[in-house]
């Protein structure tokens, strides 16, 4: 589908330099751009490109206008990085149409209460008494239990399972295989050296606007629930633990894992394989570099500087302390 820069420059309401009426179908890389291509620049470590781009349109930040006159017709906005995240929105939102209806090869209990304009692919299964929300999206080979709650206009991928009892909010993404409610890792060590299970009798609740990686677990609680709050983006491949709560708007990477019964605050920022112990609390705003261990609490003051190494300190610290690192063999 082609589109000009006068509609796209409206829905961001950036201002057009260049030829209004300019048509682009697809999205590329500025590096790459060609006539037909929507490019975008909100790194100065790719200004360069702009220069000798082929793009129809390019999206560009205020602060790396260009002084030259450039070949594509440029969309000024405050921060291009924001803007392109909406435009690839609408693209994606005018090419996806939602699937609709409930195939023959899938199961739902009698019990079960399924909105309008749910879709339910092959070989997926709805438990007795669950409650699907409107327009939710249920792709093949989807498990979910019984006593599910799952609001509306969540997408759910293929594989993904949802144990008994476990509540999903609204406008959600479950990508492909992703786990909510398998048991916490609790055993009680007995006097014959051997473990006794201790029953996981909680649920998990995940509130709304919340996307969950491909291969993520979300343990159920032991008691009470594991909590994803509201606006909350998991990448692949991660572990939380029963009991765990993660604050509002937290991003946390691939491959890190979150001990039982740790609360981390509201818009922390994880990178991945960020290790966090169990029992302890991380504030709000808290920034962790990729592979940083937090063995135990991290203060207010300590978020607002960052945290990096195993055992996590602040940055600053942990940078000179690295810098004298390196020549300890010297």
């Amino acid at each position: 589908m082609e589109v000009t820069a006068e509609v796209i420059a409206q829905h961001f309401n950036g201002e057009i330099i260049g030829d209004p009426q300019v048509k682009v179908s697809q999205v590329a890389k500025i590096e790459y751009g060609k006539p037909h291509n929507i490019c975008f620049l909100a790194n100065p470590k790719y200004q360069h490109f702009l220069l000798s781009s082929n793009a129809g349109i390019v999206i560009v930040s205020r602060a790396l206008l260009p002084k030259e006159k450039v070949k594509p017709t440029l969309i000024v906005v405050e921060d291009a990085y924001q803007a392109v995240a909406s435009l690839l929105d609408m693209l994606n939102t005018l090419k996806k149409s939602k699937k609709r209806g409930k195939s023959i090869l899938s199961y739902r209990a009698l019990s079960s209460k399924i909105s309008k304009g749910v879709y339910i692919g092959k070989f997926s299964y709805v438990g007795s008494k669950s409650v699907i929300g409107k327009n939710t999206q249920i792709y093949p080979q989807v498990y979910i239990g019984n006593h599910v709650s799952i609001g509306e206009n969540v997408t759910i991928y293929p594989g993904v399972k949802i144990y008994d009892s476990c509540k999903v909010g609204d406008n959600c993404i479950l990508h492909a295989n992703v786990v909510i409610g398998s048991d916490g890792f609790g055993f009680a060590p007995t006097p014959d050296g051997s473990y006794k299970k201790i029953p996981q009798t909680g649920n998990v609740i995940v509130e709304d606007d919340v996307e969950i990686g491909s291969n993520t677990v979300i343990d159920r609680a032991t008691m009470g629930s594991t909590i994803v709050k509201k606006g909350v983006k998991l990448d692949n491949l991660i572990q939380v633990a029963h009991n765990v709560e993660i604050g509002e708007n937290t991003v946390i990477a691939a491959q890190s894992g979150i001990a039982g019964s740790t609360k981390i605050g509201k818009n922390c920022m994880f990178g991945g394989q960020t290790g966090v112990a169990g029992h302890i609390t991380v504030a709000d705003g808290c920034k962790c570099s990729a592979q940083t261990g937090i063995q135990g609490s991290v203060s207010e003051e300590q978020a607002k500087r960052g945290v990096m190494g195993t055992p996590a300190i602040d940055l600053m610290t942990y940078m000179r302390c690295y810098a004298k690192f390196k020549h300890l063999a010297d």
